[in-house]
């Protein structure tokens, strides 16, 4: 009897082991043939939907993807009497010995919806440095009310030039905005360097530090990245060739506008605005 049971025990044993390795031997072809699935639907949307991106043709090719290698068609175009005019005056201005201002000073450009709210931040900012410095505010929607004297008066209306428009932050409104805050300032010889600002900014040095630091140096800080979403790189089209090329573009475009001579910026701005691909 003890040798018919353990027989019994070892029939089992011997039937479990069986059927564990059956079943080990079928999971394994339903994983393949899962993978195998997987691979075949991603080749056929790859095939109906071809990368249209450089990034995509690194892995994949295309009919499209011979864009990005070739090189560019566009051919430089004649200039308008406009931008002839501005390369001559540019060319007369570099041959001119620069004017040494006896008093230097930094223009402030405020770019602002309506009233700042930092204004006694900056008044305080500003305080015991009266002939080092100018302030020129631009509000878009209302009309600020100060309360520091530095900003009474240094207002830029709208009705002065004739031109009513909404500015919408990120859209083009607001290059014209500060191309004609820059142009104002420029009015003054003695302002040396320019500072774009914002309602939201705010000093984080006394002006002796911000002074001395912008007045020793030689080059221009610019707030520029390249920003491959829908907001940055994704609004570049090749109708802004050949002013505008791709390797060029960035999302805070408008300020790269005034590092340029008139007729560059001459030819990006109508280049910009002419397509509107920033509204």
């Amino acid at each position: 009897m003890k040798a018919t049971r353990a027989w019994q025990r070892r029939i089992k044993d011997i039937l479990l082991m069986s059927g564990s390795r059956q079943r080990s031997r079928l999971k394994r072809p339903v994983w393949i043939i899962v993978l195998v699935t997987f691979v075949i639907i991603f080749l056929i949307t790859a095939f109906l939907y071809p990368p249209t991106t450089s990034a995509a043709c690194y892995i994949f090719s295309s009919r499209d993807c011979t864009l990005f290698n070739e090189p560019s068609i566009f051919t430089a175009r004649e200039l308008s009497d406009e931008e002839t005019r501005s390369h001559v005056v540019f060319r007369e201005i570099l041959n001119t010995p620069p004017i040494q201002s006896k008093n230097p000073k930094i223009a402030f450009l405020f770019l602002t919806p309506g009233t700042l709210y930092f204004e006694p931040l900056w008044d305080k900012f500003f305080r015991g440095h009266e002939d080092r410095f100018s302030v020129y505010v631009h509000a878009s929607r209302e009309k600020p009310v100060h309360t520091s004297h530095y900003f009474i008066g240094r207002d830029i209306h709208r009705e002065t030039v004739g031109i009513k428009m909404q500015v919408v932050w990120g859209k083009f409104s607001m290059v014209d905005i500060e191309r004609r805050l820059l142009a104002r300032s420029l009015l003054d010889p003695d302002n040396q360097q320019f500072v774009l600002l914002s309602d939201s900014c705010v000093p984080l040095h006394n002006f002796d530090y911000v002074y001395n630091y912008l007045m020793l140096t030689n080059v221009s800080f610019i707030d520029c990245f390249v920003d491959l979403g829908p907001h940055g790189t994704g609004r570049y089209s090749e109708r802004m060739m050949p002013e505008v090329e791709k390797n060029a573009f960035r999302k805070v475009l408008s300020s790269e506008l005034w590092a340029c001579s008139p007729t560059a910026m001459c030819g990006y701005y109508q280049a910009l605005s002419s397509y509107r691909l920033l509204e």
